[in-house]
């Protein structure tokens, strides 16, 4: 397979996003035109467009649609306005524990150029994004049935996949199961993608505690932006993650499916 470890342009990593956001105070209304990956612009029209006429003629509609409870209806009514509400870098927009992790705020430039090219966000409403990408704060869930639309798996799934299908590198999925959900990586290219999962162990138990698999996660990519050293298949990536002091093993894989990591944190 030729040396284990290469250039960072061998690497894409896919994040979940994160049901937290901040709203940025300024900013130019959002540009569908000038987003990454242009392939999934008509699908973004079509759920965005869907989005803000469920949110327009029926509110109660609409927070049953989104999952809201009664004290979130300002929810509802940010998302009428998304086509002229202010737009930031999705970096900053996402703000929940696994970017705070990240803190991007604290990368040098060479960090910062690198997680702007070997990194992109699933989204519910995008499909994908780059982390400089300009986008408003939003509400859409990955699980949602939207109406003219259907569920948000069915719409994203063949864009999305094809999307990932193109990238000609090592893809590291670190994505929720709603978020893979939304573009599961193709058999064509499961040689040489890995699945990255948390496992937090007490007392010889293991389970998937959301708090510290996002926060590890956030940590896990910092790591890898930070390094000179980039793993270019499943197993470089397992040996660079110990050494960065990650306790590593190698989860099941099923025939024609990407390869798994777990990384095993200790509760305390």
């Amino acid at each position: 397979m030729g040396e284990p470890f290469a250039s960072l342009r061998n690497v894409f990593i896919l994040l979940p996003p994160s049901e937290g956001k901040s709203a940025p105070p300024s900013g130019p209304p959002v540009d569908l035109a000038a987003l990454s990956f242009p392939s999934l612009t008509k699908t973004r029209r079509q759920v965005l467009t869907a989005l803000i006429r469920v949110c327009r003629a029926d509110p109660q509609e609409a927070a049953a649609v989104l999952g809201l409870g009664p004290t979130q209806s300002d929810e509802v009514v940010a998302n009428r306005g998304l086509r002229r509400r202010p737009s930031g870098p999705a970096i900053t927009v996402y703000s929940g524990v696994l970017y705070e992790a990240l803190d991007q705020a604290t990368m040098s430039p060479r960090t910062r150029g690198r997680l702007q090219k070997h990194v992109a966000i699933s989204s519910a409403l995008w499909g994908l994004v780059r982390p400089d990408d300009l986008i408003p704060a939003y509400r859409l869930s990955g699980g949602v049935t939207l109406p003219g639309v259907g569920p948000l798996a069915s719409a994203w799934r063949s864009p999305v996949s094809a999307t990932v299908e193109a990238a000609d590198a090592l893809i590291v999925d670190l994505r929720s199961s709603t978020y893979a959900a939304l573009g599961p990586v193709p058999r064509s290219v499961a040689d040489r993608t890995v699945t990255v999962r948390v496992l937090q162990e007490r007392g010889g138990k293991r389970t998937v505690v959301s708090h510290s698999n996002k926060a590890t996660k956030g940590r896990i990519v910092r790591s890898l932006l930070d390094s000179r050293r980039t793993p270019v298949d499943p197993d470089a990536l397992g040996a660079e993650l110990v050494r960065a002091g990650y306790r590593v093993e190698q989860g099941a894989t099923r025939p024609g499916r990407p390869a798994v990591l777990d990384v095993i944190v200790d509760q305390p």
